[in-house]
Parts: structure tokens; C-alpha cells; sequence
């Protein structure tokens, strides 16, 4: 059974310090070892990408930052406070602080946009008015540029809609950290555009910290501070995204030249 974490006040760092720490974590499903030594660091206000092939652990590294997976060994910190040692209650606030914008959006079908929004205020701030909760939830609305759609369903969107609609329920309590779990993911390149420019605003306009799972370079190259590659079940390197352009270390060329367009045939004359 988790211990119940200490009365002791998280301490928010200053820009640039490091906010949140993954420390020589492991974890395993089964016989699959998904993480081994994995430690990585994500500092106050930044936007951090993490990449790695397909099944290499980046989406469940964020759902053991929320609570929904627990790492085998190892420490996350976040605010000098070691998450692992939280049970399901505490992770209440933490989840009011660090919230995740999931693949699919993970909207409630049989809701209005407006109530899917203010399903998170209504949980968080149970004496919320009705009144301040339709304001909160236009404001959010502004910010992902979706304003007036609140009583539309889910059904109706399409699928970048639906992705700022699942980013304006994210940021409905004014969270500190915002996790992106493949947020272009099955979009047409103008929509996934769209939503680079959203992960940049909400740095800008909320001065929120960032953690961002990817396989679209361009997007990773638009929005990234820096970039952090899964590979051989740990972090292999991370650095800015001209560090990473650079860089000599083999898993990191080949995930990239994988993923660069083929250059076009030059026909012989």
C-alpha cells in the first residue's frame, strides 16, 4: 500500500530550475521490460519532447507522472516531493496541477463540449457557481481559438476540434504542467500545424511547463526546447533540437533518417 504524502507545501522552482524528475526508474509489464535506469529531468517552463520508436514506454513514462501506472523502482519528483510514495487520493491534486491531453482526446461522447470542459471544475471546485463555470469554460474556449461551441457534441467535431477541445478541458484548472500524449497523431498536416501552435501559445500565454509525446519530427523540431530520445529501454540523449539535428548517436540518426520524407527521383537527361 502507498504511503500518503507529507502535509510539506510543494516548493515551485524558478525558470530554468528543474521541476520535475524521473530518477532511475524502472518498469516492466510481464516478461517486457519497458524502462531500465530511464532518468530524465523537465525544467520549469520549458517544453520538452520525448521520442523513441513505437513501444518504447514513452506514453506510460506520462501516465506514471499522473498516477495511472506506478514505476517498478526508481523516484519521480516533482516540486521536491517523490510522487511514487503517493497513493490514489493524493494524486487528486496532483492531476489538478498536471494535466494530461490524451491521443484520442478522450471526450464524453454523450456530453455537450461545454460540459466536457467543465467536467474537471465541477470535480476540482465542487462550489464552483454555474455562473463562473460557463465563463471559465468560454475563456478556454477563446484560448483554443473554438470559441461559441459549447453545445455541440463530440460527434460533430472534427478531429483537430476534437483535440482542442480535449486541451481546453486539460487547462480548465489552470494547471502548472501539461502533458501532450501524440497530439498530431492522425491529423492532416494543416490541423497537426495548428496544434504546434497551441502547445507554443499555452508556454506563452499560461507560462505552463510542457512534456510532449511525439513521432512527428516537424512538430517536435516547432515546439521543442529540447528533446529527449527513448532507446534501449533508457534515455539516450537529450539536448536542443539543434543538439539533436547533430547528433553522433546511432539510435538517435536512425529514428531520425527514418522518418525524413525520401528525396525525390532525378530523372537521367
Amino acid at each position: 500500500m502507498k504511503a500518503t504524502r507529507s502535509d510539506k507545501s510543494f516548493a515551485r522552482p524558478v525558470a530554468g530550475e528543474e521541476l520535475i524528475r524521473f530518477e532511475d526508474i524502472h518498469k516492466s509489464f510481464g516478461t517486457k521490460h519497458v524502462f531500465e535506469h530511464l532518468s530524465l529531468s523537465v525544467m520549469e517552463g520549458e517544453i520538452l519532447t520525448v521520442m523513441g520508436g513505437s513501444g518504447m514506454g514513452k506514453s506510460v513514462l506520462l501516465k506514471c507522472l499522473i498516477g495511472l501506472l506506478y514505476p517498478d523502482s526508481g523516484r519521480i519528483i516533482f516540486e521536491g516531493q517523490d510522487l511514487t510514495a503517493f497513493d490514489e487520493k493524493d494524486f487528486l491534486h496532483v492531476r489538478r496541477r498536471i494535466a494530461m491531453v490524451f491521443q484520442g482526446a478522450a471526450l464524453f461522447d454523450s456530453l455537450t463540449v461545454g460540459e466536457n470542459i467543465a467536467y474537471p471544475l465541477r470535480e476540482h471546485f465542487p462550489t464552483m457557481s454555474d455562473e463562473e463555470l460557463q465563463k471559465r469554460v468560454a475563456q478556454k474556449l477563446e484560448l483554443v481559438n473554438l470559441p461559441g461551441v459549447e453545445a455541440m457534441k463530440p460527434a460533430d467535431l472534427s478531429g483537430g476540434m476534437r483535440k482542442r477541445i480535449g486541451l481546453a478541458r486539460a487547462i480548465a484548472v489552470d494547471p502548472e504542467v501539461i502533458l501532450w500524449d501524440e497530439p498530431t497523431t492522425g491529423l492532416d498536416p494543416i490541423s497537426a500545424r495548428v496544434i504546434d501552435r497551441l502547445i507554443v501559445s499555452m508556454k506563452r500565454k499560461l507560462g505552463c511547463t510542457s512534456v510532449v509525446v511525439t513521432h512527428d519530427l516537424d512538430s517536435a523540431f516547432t515546439v521543442s526546447d529540447r528533446i529527449a530520445m527513448i532507446a534501449k529501454r533508457k534515455i539516450v540523449q537529450v539536448g536542443t533540437v539543434q543538439e539533436m539535428r547533430n547528433s553522433t548517436v546511432h539510435e538517435v540518426r536512425t529514428f531520425f533518417e527514418a522518418r525524413q520524407p525520401p528525396r525525390p527521383a532525378v530523372s537521367a537527361r
